[in-house]
């Protein structure tokens, strides 16, 4: 435990006497880093970042820097991180864009070698966001989502929750809970083993997989599938969580293969 010598650090920034700080690497600005915390060699915080207990910041990884946003003034704005997150190698998270804005990390995430978040994303807990994942401006992703190598997710878009998006696939709209999106927007079925391992059991499952079935296989008006799914009186939690989300789409929800 300690701070390297090499290490440079801003007098503005609070660091926990339980955190490390490895060699080289640089802290500037109002910077606070919790109990426990990691930081390894070469990496770069920045801005008014605050970082919670236990994290894993590893080499080369770049947090707080300002956003890529043509229309940021400089102004004073935030990286939230909690606790039990891990950033790997070249891992890249922006700042909020607006004055007094936050981008927001929750607690028990992996993010692998050379993931990007972008400025105002909201991430919740327990999501993978797998190597050279890019996540756009304002995107929000659910807990215990899965986004693999190489996804393309649009800014704006949410990522529904226990959702798995398969590598080298895109979205512009937004990805329902529980399902598995390939391609471009594609949902092809439910994450029956993200589920499984979520601890639903199998009639939960079975009830999920049915409402897909109405809702993205049978080639129907989205709304009609949804005013058939709940007229037959079979709507759980699970599918009402999912009805919601679909309801409160604002750039429209991935469609069926």
């Amino acid at each position: 435990m300690g701070i390297h010598p090499t290490a440079v650090i801003d007098s503005r920034a609070a660091i926990h006497s339980g955190a490390e700080i490895g060699p080289y690497v640089v802290i500037e600005g109002v910077v606070k880093i919790g109990r426990g915390s990691r930081v390894m060699a070469h990496a770069h915080i920045t801005g008014w970042t605050e970082i919670g207990e236990e994290n894993e910041i590893h080499t080369g990884a770049a947090l707080g820097d300002a956003p890529q946003d043509t229309s940021y003034q400089g102004s004073e704005s935030y990286l939230k991180i909690g606790s039990h997150n891990i950033f790997r190698e070249h891992v890249q998270v922006h700042r909020g864009t607006q004055a007094g804005s936050s981008t927001v990390i929750g607690n028990h995430n992996f993010l692998m070698a050379g993931a990007h978040v972008g400025h105002n994303c909201k991430l919740g807990d327990h999501i993978v966001i797998a190597n050279g994942a890019l996540l756009g401006g304002y995107v929000e992703i659910g807990d215990q989502a899965f986004i693999s190598g190489n996804c393309v997710v649009h800014q704006f878009v949410r990522v529904g929750k226990l959702s798995l998006m398969r590598g080298l696939s895109a979205t512009s709209r937004d990805v329902p809970p529980y399902s598995i999106v390939d391609w471009q927007h594609q949902v092809r079925g439910v994450n029956v083993i993200g589920l499984k391992r979520a601890g639903f059991d199998e009639q939960r499952i079975r009830v999920i997989k049915n409402a897909f079935r109405t809702l993205f296989h049978k080639g129907r008006n989205l709304s009609l599938a949804i005013k058939e799914l709940e007229s037959d009186g079979n709507v759980t939690a699970d599918v009402a969580f999912l009805l919601e989300f679909i309801r409160s789409s604002k750039r429209g929800v991935c469609f069926g293969a």
